[in-house]
């Protein structure tokens, strides 16, 4: 018998991000390694359908409605270089040697945001079934807002990312999520 395919969603455990190194149309898409998207507070998908009427006789006659755009918004509680340079084409250098270490984030005039896989998924027993959990899959997104950086006055800043999502171009895939039986950590390694 196959598990429910209903279930509750409690929580965010991990988030991971893959820089989408290819997609070819017909083709098989290729990531590099996850990085993880430190301290994940929220990972909130959400969508938008247009709608057309064709109208006539002073009447409605028919309706037909499209999935335009799906977006992604996953404020994390750290600072990450790493996910910074996946998410646009900026660099990161580290120098010096201790105690005068440092470790700098470069953007420069001509950044460009960069494509990407997200993965987010619940804790163990964050769905319906004990032991188990559900993961959601974005696997084409683009940075669709610059992500929140700076300081709050006496408080932590959380940094807000949001991005644009859409079909891959090699086979279509949008948008996954996964209920497991037993849970399942989020896998980290480059695809071919």
């Amino acid at each position: 018998m196959p598990i429910s395919r209903v279930t509750k969603l409690y929580a965010v455990e991990d988030a991971k991000i893959f820089p989408l190194l290819s997609d070819p149309a017909g083709g098989t898409p290729s990531y590099g390694a996850g990085i993880d998207v430190p301290g994940i507070k929220q990972m909130e998908i959400s969508g938008d359908v247009e709608v057309k009427e064709l109208r006539g006789d002073n009447g409605l006659l028919d309706s037909d409605a499209a999935i335009s755009n799906v977006t992604v918004k996953y404020p994390h509680a750290k600072l990450s270089f790493d996910v910074l340079v996946a998410l646009m084409s900026s660099t990161v250098t580290d120098s010096g040697t201790a105690p005068s270490q440092k470790s700098r984030w470069l953007m420069k005039q001509g950044t460009k945001p960069l494509p990407y896989k997200l993965e987010g998924k619940t804790p163990v027993s964050g769905g319906d079934i004990i032991g188990g959990d559900v993961h959601f899959n974005l696997f084409k997104c683009v940075m669709s807002s610059f992500p929140g950086l700076g300081f709050a006055e006496e408080d932590y800043r959380a940094i807000e990312n949001e991005a644009r999502c859409v079909p891959l171009a090699s086979t279509g895939e949008w948008v996954d999520a996964v209920i497991n039986e037993t849970a399942t950590p989020i896998v980290t390694a480059a695809t071919p």
